[in-house]
């Protein structure tokens, strides 16, 4: 796995934050717009994510990295519970949700993926050295 000096660098990020814009683009669509609630709660929870990633990757170890991934990674389940909610009240199109659906469900896998490395890497970070 690749090593990184800023966590904008990672892709894992990078995805986390485009996913992040789309949910800001969807919920600004006027079938969304009485349901404030729903709103900013799925906005937080796609906030969280790339945030969560950011701000355990500053960390600069991987005790606190793994701890904030996991974080990220609840926030994406959490997230996909809220896409659930917004496509069966019809806010989302069918094939949007899927699309919205399938994204966090690569991030989320992701994120698993970089907690088992992580986990299973020797290297404990900056401030272990």
């Amino acid at each position: 796995m690749a090593t990184f000096k800023n966590f904008e660098d990672m892709e894992l990020w990078q995805k986390s934050m485009a996913l992040t814009i789309q949910i800001y683009h969807e919920t600004n669509r006027a079938i969304f717009s009485k349901d404030y609630e729903l709103i900013r709660q799925i906005r937080r929870t796609s906030i969280s994510i790339p945030s969560n990633i950011a701000e355990g990757f500053e960390r600069d170890g991987n005790k606190e990295f793994i701890n904030f991934l996991y974080i990220a990674k609840g926030s994406c389940g959490e997230l996909r519970c809220q896409l659930y909610l917004a496509g069966r009240l019809g806010y989302i199109e069918p094939n949007r949700f899927q699309e919205l659906l399938n994204f966090a469900l690569e991030i989320s896998r992701s994120l698993n993926k970089l907690i088992r490395y992580l986990q299973e890497s020797e290297f404990k970070g900056k401030k272990y050295k």
